[in-house]
């Protein structure tokens, strides 16, 4: 090269980068190549996000042209799980082809390929469609095993820096986990667009994946997975045995090992492994399929997908289902049997389990055998990834914990079983030690994470590194190190989130609402509190998987039991007067419900000011399903706002009209029928939500979130609501209609007794009895009735067997 064509081609390069610093990426609408599962449910969740997606597949003959991408939104509408969280979201999608629909590319932000793992068939879709995606549009692929920079290596320059990979995990909805995969040319600012969309507006864990085969997670997960088998053949173990020692016991999904096979699909298990050969840096990286995996696939038995894998069901001689296992060894299928290992039985946290599961004798201990074998491999399989498939251990972590749900990422488990322990150990078993972990050793490091989590044994340097946290994702948790607790009690912590917003943590066992978690709220949202002295405004959460799955009924069957009338009447009086606190507290509450908000946990919510709630929830009153009414103000809030949004109530005072009616009967069957919302958008529908409850799309930001809220309240000169006095109520006419409703249900056959003796008691608090159209009641009206129906239920035969077997089983009883 020349001294002035350098100099040209240094002054081309600068004149390039001035324009990538200017070029802004915006995401407004997105469109998906191709409607396959994958595709399609990825166009599913970005229209959960609330954006307008573009669809498109195959051109088909005839009229029909878009029958590929119709059937798929068709699938997305019914199939299970379920791939929008509202009907609304669905409406949101539109649909064509790659023949008669690429113009309407021109008007897409972000297109995403997801057509076959095929090289040539993603290279040949990517030029016919390069020319119609404006000039800032980003163009990802959303491949599992192919090489990225590959893919793309014939598009023209400019495109090609606004390419990269972004590999959802399926389904999208539900896996939090997104690789973004850069390739060298990728503009740094369309990656960081597309992180930060992925991260804010589609929820997800991002995590950063090199180029290579399967990336980070499917690299891993699949590894152990394949492995499992192997080991599994080698020790004589069953399916059941496998599936239950790789489960809960050691922090991974209750589905196990085989199970998960089914639901993933066993030909993309095996397209998987069978990519390991292709990027083999270590004798551990090529796992070759087992017989077993090859013998499914050539019966094109794949899984749920195609009703059959390692399980599968059928009917018995009584018609009952019945869940069937493989037997390898014959091919043939056999009654699952329900299988206990003595060593799993021990509970506590998983740090303290994974301990006592390794301290067992392999000679003589099922489980420690196993462990000793399965575990050791798959921390130094994972040791030996660090700096091919990403940069840190921390991204290895992060995407087995988002990706396959692992409750410790596998370096965090090796800290958990103690590092120097396992390498001593597997010294002693003449096993090969990764350079990675000579490195940490030979620095003094005893553990992947020191400082309580918050540094990072960095390979490369050779030295710990402070774990970069996002702000934004902090948990309450993390708060509780840096701001500290205000005051507790078993059940309950009220942590500093700074700013002055306190928040009430929710942490008994499933988040029950017992004596501490009820007297707790109630005294501390007292005008003149400590609480309310100290703090401008509170949230209510919890950093556990679900915000409360409602009253303590094991305390309310005890009472009942005991006789302890008195006692439950008080219970029954407190609930409601820690929700009523809830709801007239001086300082705004912000409720940030996720995952389950049963009974008394949406009713929590439903009291607060406002609520933010995680898009995963799964909330409702459900206590018809164990034989009582909500008691703690459901009933009268849910009156509240039917009274709302029945557009008639103000000019008809006497409360006769038919929008009074409608939501009166909707509010009933849903509480009749323990309905649960599918989202936190289908509780808005479901008005256990407002129009301006927000809802966030990433778990890791609710708290945060949340806080916002508060502090938004607090900023308005929030003021608390008075009690009502002048509720007209629906009254004698509605009354009698779902008593008539309520009577059909019987004489057909669709309740039984004790579900209609229930009902006639929900639909008297909802209407007010029978009294005249109008009357106006108080809200301690209502909750007198519901105080009234609730003991009166309590003490009956029928509903205390229904407690008695939701505690045994988890299930409802219709008796």
């Amino acid at each position: 090269m020349t001294l002035g064509s350098e100099l040209a081609s240094q002054a081309n390069s600068a004149e390039e980068q001035k324009k990538r610093a200017h070029r802004a990426y915006s995401i407004g609408k997105v469109a998906v190549l191709g409607a396959g599962t994958m595709g399609a449910r990825i166009a599913a969740h970005i229209a959960n996000a609330g954006l307008p997606v573009l669809l498109l597949d195959l051109a088909q003959s005839g009229t029909a042209r878009n029958s590929l991408a119709t059937a798929a939104l068709a699938h997305l509408r019914t199939g299970k799980p379920a791939a929008f969280a509202s009907t609304d979201a669905a409406a949101l999608v539109s649909l064509g082809n790659f023949e008669d629909d690429l113009e309407r590319l021109r008007t897409c932000d972000w297109v995403i390929e997801a057509v076959a793992e095929n090289l040539e068939i993603k290279r040949a879709l990517l030029a016919k469609v390069a020319s119609y995606l404006h000039r800032d549009a980003i163009l990802t692929t959303n491949t599992s095993g192919l090489p990225v920079a590959k893919i793309a290596e014939q598009l023209p320059p400019d495109l090609r820096r606004r390419w990269f990979g972004t590999h959802f995990f399926n389904p999208p909805r539900y896996m939090r986990l997104l690789e973004i995969i850069p390739t060298p040319e990728a503009d740094r600012e369309a990656i960081e667009t597309i992180s930060n969309f992925g991260d804010r507006q589609l929820g997800k864990e991002v995590v950063p994946a090199h180029d290579v085969q399967n990336f980070i997670a499917n690299r891993v997960g699949t590894f152990s997975m394949m492995n499992t088998l192997k080991i599994m053949e080698e020790q004589g173990l069953t399916i059941e045995e496998v599936d239950l020692l790789t489960g809960k016991a050691i922090g991974w999904p209750k589905s196990g090992t085989f199970r998960l096979a089914d639901m993933v699909g066993i030909d993309v298990l095996a397209n998987v492994a069978r990519n390991f050969k292709a990027s083999a840096t270590d004798e551990r990286s090529d796992v070759e399929l087992s017989g077993v995996i090859e013998r499914l696939i050539n019966r094109k038995w794949l899984g749920d997908k195609t009703k059959q894998g390692f399980y599968k069901k059928d009917r018995g001689p009584d018609g009952k289902e019945l869940r069937l296992v493989l037997n390898p060894a014959t091919m043939e299928y056999k009654p699952a049997t329900a299988v206990t290992l003595p060593a799993l039985e021990k509970g506590g946290p998983l740090p303290a389990r994974l301990e006592t599961l390794l301290a067992g004798d392999p000679n003589s201990d099922k489980a420690a055998r196993f462990y000793w074998k399965v575990l050791p491999e798959l921390w130094f399989y994972a040791a030996n990834r660090i700096g091919e498939v990403t940069e840190t251990l921390v991204d290895i972590d992060r995407a087995m914990t988002s990706g396959f749900n692992w409750e410790l990422g596998p370096f965090a488990m090796w800290d958990a079983a103690g590092v120097a322990n396992v390498v001593e150990t597997m010294r002693s078993m003449n096993m090969p030690i990764p350079a990675s972990v000579e490195t940490l050793l030979k620095a003094g490091g005893a553990s992947w994470y020191r400082a309580g989590g918050e540094e990072y044994f960095d390979v490369t340097s050779g030295a710990y590194r402070p774990l970069k946290r996002n702000p934004e994702h902090a948990s309450i948790a993390t708060y509780k190190k840096t701001k500290g607790v205000f005051d507790s009690n078993a059940s309950v912590s009220l942590v500093d989130l700074g700013d002055g917003i306190g928040c009430f943590e929710l942490h008994s066992k499933m988040n029950t609402l017992g004596d501490n978690s009820v007297s707790f709220l109630r005294e501390s949202l007292q005008p003149g509190s400590a609480a309310c002295k100290n703090f401008d405004g509170f949230v209510i959460s919890t950093d556990a998987q679900n915000f409360s799955v409602g009253a303590n009924i094991q305390q309310l069957l005890e009472r009942v039991r005991s006789g302890e009338y008195e006692d439950l009447a008080a219970n029954v009086a407190q609930f409601q007067q820690m929700t009523q606190a809830i709801k007239f507290c001086p300082r705004p509450v912000v409720a940030a419900p996720a995952g389950m908000a049963l009974g008394g946990g949406c009713e929590i919510c439903l009291h607060a000011a406002g609520r933010q709630s995680y898009l995963e929830l799964y909330t409702g009153l459900v206590e018809t399903g164990v034989g009582l009414i909500p008691g703690g103000g459901g009933c009268k809030e849910m009156v509240l706002r039917a009274l709302a949004n029945a557009s008639r109530v103000k000019a008809d005072p006497r409360g006769e009209s038919v929008e009074i009616l409608e939501t009166i009967r909707t509010i009933f069957e849903m509480i009749a029928m323990a309905a649960v919302s599918t989202s936190a958008a289908d509780a808005r529908d479901m008005h256990l939500l407002t129009s301006s409850d927000a809802i966030t799309m990433n778990r890791s930001r609710l708290i945060t979130d949340a806080k916002l809220r508060s502090m938004q309240f607090v900023r308005e000169s929030y003021t608390a609501p008075v009690l009502r006095k002048n509720i007209p109520a629906p009254g004698a006419n509605v009354f009698a209609t779902l008593k008539l409703a309520i009577y059909l249900m019987r004489e057909g056959g669709f309740a039984s007794e004790h579900d209609a003796k229930v009902a006639m008691h929900v639909a008297k608090i909802l209407t007010g009895g029978d009294i005249n159209p109008g009357t106006l009641l108080s809200e301690d009206h209502f909750l007198e009735l519901e105080r009234d129906a609730f003991l009166s239920l309590a003490a009956e035969p029928k509903t205390l067997e229904r407690i008695e077997y939701t505690l045994r089983t988890g299930k409802p009883l219709r008796n």
